[in-house]
Protein backbone atom coordinates (compact mmCIF):
# COMPACT_ATOMS: atom_id res chain seq x y z
CA UNK A 1 0.00 0.00 0.00
CA UNK A 2 1.76 3.40 -0.86
CA UNK A 3 1.28 6.33 1.50
CA UNK A 4 -1.79 8.49 -0.32
CA UNK A 5 -3.44 5.39 -0.60
CA UNK A 6 -3.07 4.40 2.78
CA UNK A 7 -3.76 7.87 4.22
CA UNK A 8 -7.20 7.95 2.56
CA UNK A 9 -7.70 4.39 4.22
CA UNK A 10 -6.67 4.99 7.46
CA UNK A 11 -6.84 8.71 7.83
CA UNK A 12 -4.05 9.38 10.47
CA UNK A 13 -0.57 10.14 10.18
CA UNK A 14 1.24 10.11 13.37
CA UNK A 15 4.09 12.45 14.11
CA UNK A 16 6.83 11.26 16.21
CA UNK A 17 9.28 13.71 17.76
CA UNK A 18 11.07 13.51 21.17
CA UNK A 19 14.31 13.68 22.84
CA UNK A 20 14.95 10.19 24.01
CA UNK A 21 15.99 7.98 20.80
CA UNK A 22 15.72 4.64 22.89
CA UNK A 23 11.92 5.78 23.70
CA UNK A 24 11.28 7.29 20.04
CA UNK A 25 11.83 3.75 18.96
CA UNK A 26 9.49 2.07 21.37
CA UNK A 27 7.29 5.15 20.47
CA UNK A 28 6.61 4.01 16.79
CA UNK A 29 6.54 0.50 17.25
CA UNK A 30 3.70 0.66 19.99
CA UNK A 31 1.97 2.97 17.57
CA UNK A 32 2.49 0.98 14.74
CA UNK A 33 1.32 -2.28 17.31
CA UNK A 34 -1.77 -0.22 17.85
CA UNK A 35 -2.73 -0.28 14.32
CA UNK A 36 -1.36 3.59 13.18
CA UNK A 37 -0.12 2.77 9.38
CA UNK A 38 1.69 6.06 8.88
CA UNK A 39 4.16 7.47 11.30
CA UNK A 40 6.35 9.96 10.49
CA UNK A 41 9.91 10.53 12.50
CA UNK A 42 10.72 14.23 12.69
CA UNK A 43 14.30 15.27 12.33
CA UNK A 44 13.90 17.29 15.15
CA UNK A 45 14.27 14.13 17.37
CA UNK A 46 17.64 13.46 18.51
CA UNK A 47 19.75 11.36 16.90
CA UNK A 48 16.63 10.87 14.23
CA UNK A 49 18.52 8.94 11.65
CA UNK A 50 19.37 6.44 14.47
CA UNK A 51 15.77 6.20 15.22
CA UNK A 52 14.69 5.69 11.78
CA UNK A 53 17.25 2.80 11.64
CA UNK A 54 16.38 0.64 14.20
CA UNK A 55 12.31 1.54 13.59
CA UNK A 56 13.61 0.13 10.05
CA UNK A 57 15.12 -2.73 11.11
CA UNK A 58 12.25 -3.69 13.78
CA UNK A 59 9.52 -2.84 11.64
CA UNK A 60 10.49 -4.76 8.67
CA UNK A 61 10.81 -3.13 4.69
CA UNK A 62 7.05 -2.59 4.47
CA UNK A 63 6.45 -0.52 7.11
CA UNK A 64 5.42 3.25 6.65
CA UNK A 65 7.39 4.96 7.78
CA UNK A 66 8.56 8.28 7.18
CA UNK A 67 10.95 11.23 8.11
CA UNK A 68 9.02 14.58 8.77
CA UNK A 69 10.66 18.24 9.30
CA UNK A 70 12.43 17.71 5.89
CA UNK A 71 13.88 21.15 4.52
CA UNK A 72 16.33 20.39 1.94
CA UNK A 73 17.45 17.86 -0.15
CA UNK A 74 20.36 16.70 1.63
CA UNK A 75 17.97 16.01 4.32
CA UNK A 76 15.99 13.94 2.11
CA UNK A 77 18.84 11.83 1.34
CA UNK A 78 20.17 11.08 4.68
CA UNK A 79 16.72 10.10 6.00
CA UNK A 80 15.91 7.82 2.47
CA UNK A 81 19.55 6.19 3.61
CA UNK A 82 18.09 5.63 7.22
CA UNK A 83 15.15 3.64 5.92
CA UNK A 84 12.46 6.41 5.43
CA UNK A 85 10.10 5.23 2.75
CA UNK A 86 8.15 8.78 2.54
CA UNK A 87 8.95 12.41 3.07
CA UNK A 88 7.11 15.50 4.63
CA UNK A 89 8.25 19.28 4.49
CA UNK A 90 6.85 21.98 7.07
CA UNK A 91 7.18 23.75 3.55
CA UNK A 92 8.28 24.22 -0.13
CA UNK A 93 11.23 21.99 -1.15
CA UNK A 94 13.02 22.07 -4.09
CA UNK A 95 14.80 18.79 -5.56
CA UNK A 96 13.02 16.12 -3.74
CA UNK A 97 11.53 14.54 -6.84
CA UNK A 98 14.33 12.75 -8.20
CA UNK A 99 14.50 10.49 -5.07
CA UNK A 100 11.20 9.18 -6.31
CA UNK A 101 9.53 8.91 -3.19
CA UNK A 102 6.24 10.20 -1.78
CA UNK A 103 6.36 13.75 -0.82
CA UNK A 104 3.47 15.31 1.53
CA UNK A 105 4.98 18.89 1.26
CA UNK A 106 3.77 21.43 3.66
CA UNK A 107 1.89 24.98 2.20
CA UNK A 108 -0.70 26.94 3.94
CA UNK A 109 -1.91 29.51 0.90
CA UNK A 110 -3.30 28.61 -2.32
CA UNK A 111 -0.56 30.03 -3.63
CA UNK A 112 2.03 27.82 -1.77
CA UNK A 113 -0.12 24.82 -2.95
CA UNK A 114 -0.14 25.46 -6.38
CA UNK A 115 3.82 25.50 -6.02
CA UNK A 116 4.28 22.20 -4.02
CA UNK A 117 1.94 20.96 -6.86
CA UNK A 118 4.44 21.97 -9.14
CA UNK A 119 7.29 20.29 -6.87
CA UNK A 120 5.81 17.27 -7.38
CA UNK A 121 3.70 16.72 -4.29
CA UNK A 122 1.84 13.81 -4.02
CA UNK A 123 -0.06 15.30 -1.04
CA UNK A 124 -0.35 18.30 0.66
CA UNK A 125 0.54 19.02 4.19
CA UNK A 126 -1.32 21.84 5.25
CA UNK A 127 0.55 23.37 7.79
CA UNK A 128 0.04 25.24 10.30
CA UNK A 129 -3.33 24.03 10.54
CA UNK A 130 -4.52 25.37 13.30
CA UNK A 131 -3.88 28.80 11.91
CA UNK A 132 -7.13 28.57 9.51
CA UNK A 133 -8.70 25.52 10.93
CA UNK A 134 -11.36 23.41 9.23
CA UNK A 135 -13.10 25.74 7.95
CA UNK A 136 -10.09 27.34 5.85
CA UNK A 137 -9.84 23.69 4.81
CA UNK A 138 -13.32 23.94 3.95
CA UNK A 139 -12.78 26.71 1.48
CA UNK A 140 -10.09 25.60 0.02
CA UNK A 141 -11.97 22.64 -1.45
CA UNK A 142 -13.78 24.39 -3.87
CA UNK A 143 -10.59 25.68 -6.11
CA UNK A 144 -8.95 23.01 -5.12
CA UNK A 145 -11.30 19.49 -5.77
CA UNK A 146 -8.58 16.80 -6.55
CA UNK A 147 -6.20 17.75 -3.88
CA UNK A 148 -5.58 15.30 -1.08
CA UNK A 149 -4.76 17.53 1.91
CA UNK A 150 -3.31 16.55 5.45
CA UNK A 151 -4.21 19.16 7.68
CA UNK A 152 -1.11 19.17 10.25
CA UNK A 153 -0.27 21.14 13.62
CA UNK A 154 -2.66 21.30 16.92
CA UNK A 155 -5.26 18.63 15.64
CA UNK A 156 -6.73 16.91 18.72
CA UNK A 157 -9.48 14.37 18.42
CA UNK A 158 -12.04 16.91 18.17
CA UNK A 159 -10.67 19.02 15.16
CA UNK A 160 -9.25 15.81 13.44
CA UNK A 161 -12.85 14.69 13.35
CA UNK A 162 -13.89 18.16 12.08
CA UNK A 163 -10.73 18.25 9.22
CA UNK A 164 -11.97 14.86 7.86
CA UNK A 165 -15.84 15.78 7.72
CA UNK A 166 -14.78 18.77 5.63
CA UNK A 167 -12.12 17.03 3.24
CA UNK A 168 -9.19 16.11 4.15
CA UNK A 169 -8.26 12.94 3.33
CA UNK A 170 -6.16 12.16 6.88
CA UNK A 171 -5.11 14.21 9.75
CA UNK A 172 -0.93 14.62 10.82
CA UNK A 173 -1.17 14.37 14.58
CA UNK A 174 1.80 14.58 17.14
CA UNK A 175 1.49 15.54 20.81
CA UNK A 176 -1.85 15.42 21.19
CA UNK A 177 -1.09 11.51 20.23
CA UNK A 178 2.08 10.96 21.61
CA UNK A 179 2.36 13.07 24.40
CA UNK A 180 5.24 12.42 26.42
CA UNK A 181 5.93 8.90 25.04
CA UNK A 182 8.95 9.81 22.78
CA UNK A 183 10.80 11.43 25.76
CA UNK A 184 10.33 8.63 27.38
CA UNK A 185 7.34 9.00 29.20
CA UNK A 186 4.41 5.89 29.75
CA UNK A 187 3.40 3.94 26.76
CA UNK A 188 0.01 3.31 27.99
CA UNK A 189 -1.67 6.57 27.77
CA UNK A 190 0.01 6.63 24.38
CA UNK A 191 -2.12 3.23 23.75
CA UNK A 192 -5.43 4.78 24.79
CA UNK A 193 -4.98 7.59 22.84
CA UNK A 194 -3.92 5.94 19.75
CA UNK A 195 -7.31 3.55 20.07
CA UNK A 196 -9.15 7.03 20.62
CA UNK A 197 -7.32 8.59 17.17
CA UNK A 198 -8.41 5.44 15.46
CA UNK A 199 -11.93 5.65 16.21
CA UNK A 200 -12.03 9.44 15.00
CA UNK A 201 -10.33 8.56 11.96
CA UNK A 202 -13.01 5.30 11.55
CA UNK A 203 -15.76 8.00 11.73
CA UNK A 204 -16.87 6.40 15.36
CA UNK A 205 -18.66 8.88 17.01
CA UNK A 206 -18.22 9.94 20.40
Amino acid sequence: MDLVESLRRHRLLAIVRGKDPVAAVRTVRTLVEEGVAAVEISLTTTDALTVLRQARAALGSDALLGAGTVRCAGDAGRALDAGASYLVTPALVDGLAPYGVPVLMGALTPTEIEAALARGADAVKLFPGSLGGPGYLRALRDPFPEVPFVPVGGVDATAARDYLARGAIAVGVGSPLVGDAADGGDLDPLRARAAEFRRVAAGDTP
